[in-house]
């Protein structure tokens, strides 16, 4: 990587210079993509990769939407083998695998779920398909360090899971899939594409198209901390907005070449003592497919499946949500969990295709639609409806490198000097010496001064660039404490959120570059103080502006709470935008 990494507030400011020179002609980027979620980070990446100009502008922080709020699995999609999808299974599985072993070996590893089975019919029928899942997984080439499925009976379930209820139970089938800090991906997704020499902008927002005739040559921006507009002109603009597809096709006018729903899904948080398991669980409902999820001290449980057409930067729990949840994950368990237990909530949106792809955006000359350029997936969808513009829409988090290389394949379709997509053998920034480090944990420990527990902490989120976190605890031994009020993290990673992963806010750090928001009963209104400090001094920010942050952030907090007391989508949106951002 012949540039730096580092999303520091310098590299940010150095990024709006560079891609505001692209509006004088001289340097126009070869491909501009518009969102900073996982599929706009991996264009991104696999643009820069191919050797091509590269620029990305995210209105908000990276992975602010849907990139953080998933389920945090990285899987084949079991409800595909019923589908006889053989194909996109297979696939899926094998950018697990890809993941695990090659890409993000620090930030993906294997995770257990027990599939509960309670009539005796099922043992069959559930074991082939398992069986038919582990198989497509030996078939792909990174099928290493995933354990295959095992058949349990209801005693081996008594011990293992000795809170999961086995009275209608005949037994259950364990089986493994990997799981992944969703937000973490995306941002060493950035900072990876970075280093390759994209310019990487957050806090600007895309206010229109600049075009030529029919071609869309680049977009009108504004950086929404200073209030400054700049032009940037691109060969190809790839819309990779997520939720907000629908809002960026507006801006041409027209027809929507792609109709984006979005559908709401919730997860609740708790201590992991409440549930005795040594595996997760996953179980059907009415609506949707229940997973609790084991999350280092905690669980997750999710999720739901409603759609949802009110904000789209902050959609909102209900209690209505919460409460299906709590009833459904109940009937598996022998001691009920209730209100007090959620430690955490969060919502979040799948953008989902409506229909089929229409004919074009924007209007013709002559009042004539245009065609379509078209690549369709059973999960994603790739147009091209004028020329100059990518959409990119569907699609989930596993095979989020191959909707990054279906949108710029179809972006340099007509150049012939552009080098085929090369991402599987490009590992994520920390991939390289996280297994080095992790065979030196005991000596990285006593050097540092740090307890192994808390380096495995590190080696867990940053892998191979652990180094960069002891050399600032080294630096700065006040660093290496605990951070008061979410004490499984370092006041290190604080500071190194802002000085390399491009944090410019409380929220950005307690809820996407750390999970306090989530982690803690208190839902990170005691660290913000503590965390607040240690970003005022990196970001010189003076005392006025620090306790804007916090009380930003206490609002926020409060504003959540209220919206999940509420009995309706629409009660809970107006509780939840009554606290608006601070950008």
């Amino acid at each position: 990587m012949p540039q730096s990494t580092a999303l520091d507030p310098t590299g940010r400011a150095s990024a709006l210079a560079a891609l505001a020179g692209t509006a004088t002609g001289d340097a126009v980027l070869d491909v501009l993509v518009v969102g900073g979620g996982i599929v706009g980070t991996g264009a991104a990446l696999d643009a820069v990769t191919r050797g091509l100009s590269v620029g990305l502008l995210e209105q908000r922080d990276l992975a602010s939407g849907t990139s953080s709020r998933s389920s945090k699995l990285v899987h084949g999609g079991l409800r595909y083998l019923e589908m006889f999808d053989f194909a996109l299974v297979r696939e899926a599985l094998q950018e697990r695998g890809l993941l695990l072993t090659r890409l993000a070996p620090h930030l993906v590893r294997p995770v257990a779920f027990l599939y509960p089975l309670h009539r005796t019919i099922e043992r069959p029928y559930v074991g082939a398909g398992l069986a038919l899942y582990d198989a497509l997984a030996m078939a792909g080439k990174y099928d290493m360090g995933v354990p295959k499925h095992r058949h349990l009976f209801r005693r081996q379930i008594a011990r293992i899971a000795p809170d999961l209820r086995t009275d209608a139970m005949t037994g259950a089938i364990r089986y493994y899939d990997c799981q992944v800090d969703d937000a973490r991906l995306v941002v060493n997704l950035a900072r990876t594409a970075a280093g390759y020499g994209a310019q990487v902008a957050t806090r600007t927002r895309v206010t229109g198209f600049l075009r030529e005739g029919e071609r869309v040559v680049g977009v009108r921006a504004t950086d929404l901390e200073t209030g400054a507009e700049l032009e940037v002109r691109a060969r190809v603009v790839v819309n990779a907005a997520g939720v907000w597809t629908d809002e960026v096709q507006h801006l041409l006018g027209g027809e929507l070449a792609l109709d984006v729903e979005a559908s709401k899904g919730i997860h609740l948080v708790v201590p992991r003592d409440r549930i005795r398991s040594e595996y997760g669980l996953v179980a059907r409902t009415e609506k949707s497919v229940l997973f609790v999820i084991p999350w280092g001290r905690h669980w997750i449980i999710g999720t739901t499946d409603t759609a949802w057409d009110l904000d789209l930067a902050h959609p909102a729990a209900s209690r209505t949500d919460i409460d299906y949840l709590l009833e459904h994950v109940n009937k598996l368990l022998t001691v009920p969990l209730d209100h007090d237990d959620v430690e955490g909530v969060y919502a979040g949106l799948r953008p989902l295709l409506a229909g089929k792809p229409g004919r074009g955006v924007g209007s013709a000359g002559e009042g004539e639609a245009r065609s379509s350029t078209t690549k369709v997936s059973r999960e994603h969808t790739v147009a091209s409806p004028v020329p100059g513009l990518v959409l990119i829409a569907g699609g989930k988090l596993t095979t989020y490198r191959i909707m990054a290389r279906d949108a710029i394949d179809l972006a340099v379709r007509d150049r012939h000097d552009v080098a085929p997509s090369h991402t599987e053998r490009v590992p994520l920034l920390g991939a390289v010496g996280f297994e080095v480090r992790t065979n030196q944990r005991v000596a990285l420990s006593r050097r540092s001064g740090l307890d192994v527990a808390h380096i495995d902490h590190l080696l867990g989120r940053y892998g191979g660039m652990i180094d960069e976190l002891l050399d600032l605890v080294e630096q700065r031994p006040e660093l290496g404490e605990p951070l008061p009020g979410a004490e499984d993290y370092l006041c290190a990673e604080v500071v190194y959120a802002v000085s390399h992963e491009g944090a410019r806010h409380l929220d950005d750090v307690l809820a996407r570059r750390t999970r306090i928001s989530i982690e803690t009963f208190d839902r990170g209104t005691v660290a913000v103080f503590a965390a607040a400090d240690l970003m005022a001094g990196e970001l010189g920010w003076d005392r006025a502006r620090r306790d804007d942050e916090v009380d930003h952030y206490l609002r926020r907090v409060e504003a959540e709470r209220q919206s999940q007391q509420k009995l309706t989508d629409q009660e809970a949106d107006e509780a939840r935008v009554s606290a608006p951002d601070i950008v």
